[in-house]
């Protein structure tokens, strides 16, 4: 079973990560790079990716002609996404252990970060589904 892990911030935990010291960032970088590799040793790991600091993001919806109309990120936005995994497990239970270590992940002193991972199972058709 594939799912997501949705790695979650708010303005006020982006600019404070981007106050950590240097030595703290590399600590924390050094924790997913480790996990990822453990996941790839694993055979569970699919992909991750980081994604563009919010305020670069853009909203897109179609105007009355079809052509995208763009506005930027609603300052009312209380969370926006910043990162993803996408893992593939035996069961459930083992999506929420790896988001819960994500979770867990080093802030500045070694604390946890306590991000919250939002886990989402990836929906795909059966090969008797398939066109």
């Amino acid at each position: 079973m594939k799912y997501i892990l949705l790695m979650t911030g708010t303005k006020l935990g982006v600019d404070s990560y981007r106050a950590w010291s240097k030595s703290d960032i590399e600590a924390h970088f050094e924790f997913l790079r480790e996990l990822n590799e453990e996941l790839e040793e694993s055979g569970e790991f699919v992909a991750t990716e980081a994604l563009a600091a919010p305020e670069q993001a853009k909203v897109v919806k179609a105007g009355e002609d079809g052509l995208p109309v763009t506005d930027g990120v609603f300052p009312e936005a209380k969370e926006f996404l910043l990162g993803y995994w996408i893992v593939d497990v035996d069961e459930p239970g083992r999506a929420y252990a790896i988001a819960a270590k994500l979770s867990a992940g080093p802030a500045p002193g070694g604390v946890p970060t306590s991000m919250p991972i939002e886990v989402r199972q990836i929906m795909t058709r059966r090969a008797e589904e398939q066109p």
